[in-house]
């Protein structure tokens, strides 16, 4: 099969196409045959060497939409199923930037009935990070909200489920996303360039990683809940601070998927590549100014 590989750090000229070997499920896995598959920006900086490297090379890839073609001993999914699932982790050897990928089958979920595989493909890891840091945040309804980076992959799946839980949701995005971001539950929006209020919010998720600056808007003794652990500042007032791990979780992804399906997510996409073409992928993310995610297709 074909898979994205880094086999050094760089930019995207980095990015490789390598024949493997089709791995083969193990007990409690299934195999996946990958119809799409996001790029995210935590693959461009696995691609740079962020996070350097535990192996010979790194396989690229979190998000994967597609069909079950192979199932391991002790698994309840069936060959011929739809699902979507992530892959985590900064170090594999290879990710979802393939033709085939092995997850564990706690990691998958039943993909929303009403998306095609391309759009969602792009809902597990920006999805699960936002209900997940939602959860460490721990607000409750009728509580207040800021979310900064708001128009971004994680940043609108949060207003969007802060919006659903009934938080009071207040935006941080340039101003040209107002519009979008009402549209998907923000009551309040703050340009990017504005003032930021002082201990005006319950808790912030700050998934524009502004740190410090995200800080002085949250009440003391609120919650600070950051995207990239180790950018968190340091706490202040009694604020807890916090920074997000995300992980898989496929009873989470399924309750995600369902909320697709209700319209209460929205899957957005920007661009698609085909496999082949992961390089000029990743040149593209470079670029910047994206309001959805690319997808990758075999």
């Amino acid at each position: 099969m074909r898979a994205a590989i880094v086999p050094r750090f760089g930019g995207p000229e980095a990015v490789e196409i390598t024949e493997f070997p089709v791995p083969e499920a193990g007990p409690g896995q299934v195999r996946m045959k990958v119809a799409a598959a996001a790029l995210n920006p935590v693959d461009a900086a696995m691609r740079a060497g962020v996070f350097g490297s535990a192996g010979e090379h790194v396989g690229p890839g979190w998000d994967v939409a597609g069909t079950i073609d192979s199932v391991g001993d002790g698994v309840s999914w069936s060959p011929g199923d739809r699902v979507i699932g992530l892959s985590t982790g900064h170090h594999t050897p290879l990710g979802t930037h393939a033709e085939y990928v092995v997850l564990p089958a706690d990691a998958i979920a039943p993909a929303p009935t009403t998306l095609d595989d391309t759009h969602a493909a792009a809902l597990p890891l920006n999805a699960l990070s936002a209900a997940q840091a939602l959860d460490m945040a721990a607000l409750k309804a009728g509580q207040s909200l800021l979310v900064t980076g708001a128009a971004g992959g994680v940043g609108a799946h949060t207003v969007e489920l802060a919006h659903h839980r009934g938080l009071k949701v207040t935006a941080l995005a340039s101003a040209r996303d107002e519009q979008f971001l009402r549209s998907r539950g923000a009551d309040d929006f703050l340009p990017r360039d504005a003032a930021l209020p002082s201990a005006a919010f319950d808790g912030v998720i700050d998934t524009a990683i502004l740190g410090n600056p995200a800080l002085a808007p949250v009440r003391d003794g609120g919650a600070y809940i950051g995207v990239w652990p180790g950018q968190e500042p340091a706490s202040e007032r009694g604020i807890r601070v916090d920074a997000l791990d995300v992980h898989a979780d496929g009873t989470q992804l399924a309750e995600l998927s369902q909320l697709a399906d209700q319209g209460v997510v929205l899957a957005r996409i920007a661009e698609t590549f085909s496999l082949a073409d992961a390089e000029a992928a990743h040149a593209r993310l470079a670029e910047g100014g994206l309001r959805g995610r690319i997808v990758l297709v075999p």
